[in-house]
């Protein structure tokens, strides 16, 4: 098809008639596959760094732009070089990579479908996107993540209850009141058989309560079997107290740490929490995946999802309860580029958990380009040589040292990002412990109540 020169032009290959064999063709179109002759391809982009990274040469929609470092531009160059042609390049005007509409796409998809562009860079395959164009893998997709504060330390006021789960502390308490019934019940039952004295169920319950504290009262029982319920209750005591002492040691030696925010059942679960993505990660095959899905989380995920660009976004997740959802490869430049100081600490946490929504990444062909196959068959090798998955790590590194090099000239940038990690090893002082004194201004206040009813029932009762 190009065989003059690069220009579109008829090429012999042989006489034939139905009486003759066929002949054998395989080697015919070397040329026109592994030499495009300097031919001029229209190659239609969108940034997405590290993948597709440039600089547009005007305003305008649709600009030509020219190529930065990254994994694509190194790939164009390598390709162009081996194949011998050369490149327009142009930003796509919506700036989209491409949503159908009856049957209908728009962005670079849309271009290709309309054959506007012979191929584009960074793409992702769909069902219906192979319907129109021809689809070329050419790297790992990048992993969906969720951005979120670092964990923050506990409450201090709680330390005094945090050794334990809330349903031990349940346990515990119904187990006093549970055992206290069932002593006082023990107790009636055999003052009705031996017409002895009883015991009162306030007494059976501060029993409970002070074998509990290591403080308790005289021994209620009356009979061998409360002497017995008594003993086994003692035990019980033990083991509680030893257990609750030696995890309130841990607890007050390593302060505790909320838990991070991993996936979408996390974001889920918290109260009060929002989220949001970047608007660019909606026009395409990720906008498929939220709004198609029918797990009950995603649906919820992408029912309460706001719209932010990825600054603003991280703004709200300084502020506390908000998280990000982005791509990890793409998101990991902006933190280090503003968020992260000389030291590499940052306020953020990055999901260690990240899932693939998208099967792979790659580039896109308009239906029946005649390069597809020499282009497909460079890229395999240079992806079985380990080069692309190389090329992806090394721009992310020269990225990452560039911004740090521009943060080096700017004295506000060094200044250090102090995490509450830094003190998690702190001598105890009168905030970690503040929950006991809550507690003893609690109980002064019961007590005080009762003092004041039990001074008021017998005045009550000799009015009346």
């Amino acid at each position: 098809m190009y065989c003059d020169d690069g220009e579109a032009d008829l090429q012999f290959i042989h006489f034939g008639s139905n009486a003759s064999f066929i002949q054998r063709t395989t080697d015919l179109f070397n040329e026109q596959t592994g030499n495009l002759m300097g031919h001029t391809l229209r190659v239609v982009t969108v940034t997405y760094f590290p993948y597709m990274d440039f600089n547009r040469d005007n305003e305008e929609p649709g600009t030509s732009v020219t190529p930065k470092d990254s994994v694509d531009t190194r790939l164009l160059t390598t390709f162009t070089r081996t194949l011998n042609f050369t490149y327009e390049i142009y930003e796509d005007p919506e700036k989209a990579f491409g949503r159908e509409k009856e049957g209908k796409f728009d962005g670079m998809i849309g271009q290709l479908q309309r054959e506007e562009a012979d191929f584009c860079t960074i793409s992702a395959p769909s069902t219906k996107r192979m319907k129109v164009v021809q689809y070329l893998w050419a790297y790992p997709a990048d992993l969906m993540t969720v951005i979120s504060l670092k964990p923050s330390l506990l409450p201090k006021h709680l330390s005094l209850i945090r050794p334990f789960e809330r349903e031990l502390w349940f346990a515990v308490v119904v187990s006093v009141v549970a055992w206290g019934v069932i002593l006082w019940l023990l107790q009636r039952a055999w003052r009705w058989v031996s017409r002895g004295r009883g015991v009162r169920l306030s007494t059976a319950f501060m029993y409970g309560w002070g074998a509990l504290l290591e403080q308790p009262h005289y021994d209620p029982s009356i009979s061998t079997s409360g002497r017995m319920l008594v003993g086994w209750w003692l035990v019980f005591s033990l083991i509680i107290t030893t257990a609750y002492r030696s995890s309130m040691v841990a607890h007050m030696t390593v302060q505790g740490m909320s838990q991070p925010l991993e996936t979408f059942n996390d974001l889920v679960k918290q109260d009060g929490w929002s989220w949001g993505t970047e608007p660019w990660l909606l026009s395409g095959v990720l906008s498929d995946y939220f709004s198609k899905h029918n797990h009950p989380v995603i649906q919820e995920i992408y029912k309460k999802m706001e719209v932010l660009v990825a600054e603003e976004a991280l703004k709200k997740v300084l502020k506390g309860g908000y998280s990000l959802i982005d791509f990890e490869n793409y998101i990991a430049i902006i933190i280090a580029a503003h968020y992260t100081d000389v030291y590499g600490n940052t306020p953020f946490f990055v999901s260690k958990k990240g899932f693939a929504v998208i099967s792979s990444y790659g580039w896109s062909f308009r239906k029946g380009a005649p390069f597809y196959l020499r282009f497909s068959q460079l890229m395999h090798r240079l992806e079985d040589a380990g080069i692309v998955n190389h090329w992806i790590q090394d721009t992310l590194d020269r990225r990452v040292r560039q911004i740090r090099k521009a943060t080096d000239l700017k004295p506000q940038a060094n200044q250090r990002i102090v995490s509450q990690e830094d003190n998690i090893r702190v001598v105890l002082g009168l905030q970690h412990l503040q929950g006991a004194f809550y507690l003893l201004l609690l109980g002064s206040g019961v007590s005080i109540i009762v003092l004041i009813g039990e001074n008021l029932a017998p005045q009550h009762s000799k009015l009346s």
